[in-house]
């Protein structure tokens, strides 16, 4: 028997200009319009607008909430901002996931910290149930309610290089409301009734969360609003960012663009297996001596005690070619040994090799006419530690293709620059 999809809000404007339609995560969702590349270059070089409303949110609030969260969370929230490792504060949201015992991912997601004792969690597209009942089980006698709310808010993406200057044309007070908005805060509220220090609406009065997160890579936004408030939200956004190139964008755009900053996907890059030995150690809470935690939480005793390790390193490739994870493909050592499995393997269309070194469409120092061929890349997930530079193979039944184990791979990102400049 097949199961319908689920649509959001915004299906009707999909279907009706043009997008390609497939379903992810349970929900009909549009891969592209024009085309992959154009939409991923778009964001790259001025700003592109996703649907994002597949996407799942979960309240957690109470008395205890924060100490729910510290059990279930990997991020020290205690101890997660900035340099000096400041706790987390009203305002700001940090990256993280949520393990079984054995230390395996049920799903990565971002907590917002809202006020004192009122906390977001935003997971993945048919996950909001399944975190909701991790929480509910871990409650205990804790002080807390977990409120799944998925299908109950509108999410939508703005991302690229112009997105605060298109925000700005849609904003009531964009300059108070912008200003001082570092990555990873955010400001306003998508409830009405909800006290905030700082209110976010548009000029039609329609309150928002805004969040300076995104799954891109590059500068931008990702706002939340009551479901029946999404197609408005869209529509302002798009007519205000149309004559600026905004262009609305797909998820084959989403996936290329988050391979290309070495963002993982979750049930794909991470998964049922130990969430360590990954480019993410960020989302860990490693003490300063990188032996130990700063903290105790659900699968910590699973991660330091790995049996054999598995390794999940990012790889870049010599051209566009890829390989085809459904086939399935598999990572071989030069020898043609094999090491393991490939996770992701996509093509970065805003990036090329000059001179050996991968250069991006919007890098300052690019040759002149440059015009980006595109490169492969994405996770391989291999039984031994491999540093950058080292060659790997790839192969799948179509073809073997030649990569290189990177550290980075898309230069010159915008996620983290000033939001003064982007003005």
């Amino acid at each position: 028997m097949t199961i319908a999809s689920k649509k959001t809000r915004l299906h009707h404007w999909h279907v009706s200009n043009g997008a390609k339609m497939a379903v992810f995560g349970g929900y009909s969702m549009p891969l592209w319009y024009s085309s992959a590349k154009n939409e991923h270059l778009a964001v790259l070089i001025r700003a592109g607008l996703f649907d994002t409303g597949h996407m799942a949110a979960i309240t957690v609030e109470g008395p205890d909430a924060h100490d729910l969260l510290q059990n279930c969370f990997t991020k020290d929230l205690d101890a997660c901002l900035g340099k000096i490792a400041a706790p987390i504060r009203e305002g700001r949201c940090v990256y993280g996931a949520f393990l079984t015992p054995d230390g395996g991912v049920i799903d990565d997601s971002i907590v917002y910290k809202r006020s004192e004792g009122r906390y977001l969690v935003v997971v993945n597209a048919g996950m909001g149930a399944d975190i909701s009942a991790h929480l509910t089980a871990q409650r205990n006698s804790r002080n807390v309610t977990v409120t799944d709310m998925t299908d109950q808010l509108g999410k939508i993406d703005i991302q690229g290089p112009l997105a605060a200057r298109i925000l700005a044309r849609i904003l009531t007070d964009a300059h108070r409301v912008l200003d001082a908005m570092p990555y990873f805060s955010f400001k306003g509220s998508f409830d009405e009734k909800y006290p905030v220090s700082v209110a976010v609406r548009l000029k039609e009065g329609i309150p928002l969360l805004l969040s300076r997160t995104g799954y891109t890579g590059e500068f931008g936004f990702e706002l939340f609003m009551a479901a029946d408030r999404t197609s408005a939200v869209w529509n302002a956004l798009f007519k205000a960012g149309e004559p600026l190139g905004l262009a609305a964008c797909g998820l084959a755009a989403r996936d290329s663009l988050r391979g290309g900053a070495v963002l993982p996907l979750s049930h794909q890059d991470i998964g049922p297996w130990p969430f360590i030995n990954h480019p993410w150690p960020f989302a860990l809470p490693f003490n300063a001596g990188g032996d130990g935690f700063t903290k105790s939480f659900i699968g910590d005793r699973a991660l330091l005690n790995a049996g054999p390790p598995a390794y999940t390193l990012a790889f870049a490739g010599q051209d566009l070619r890829k390989v085809s994870i459904h086939d399935p493909a598999f990572a071989m050592d030069v020898s043609g040994t094999r090491i393991g499995d490939v996770l992701t393997c996509v093509t970065d269309m805003g990036i090329d090799r000059v001179n050996g070194q991968i250069v991006s469409v919007a890098s300052p120092d690019k040759p002149r006419e440059f015009k980006p061929r595109g490169l492969c890349c994405g996770f391989i997930k291999i039984d031994r530690m491999l540093p950058a530079g080292q060659k790997v193979r790839l192969k799948d039944n179509r073809r073997t293709i030649d990569v290189t184990i990177v550290d980075d791979i898309r230069p010159n990102r915008t996620a983290r620059c000033k939001i003064e400049q982007m003005l």
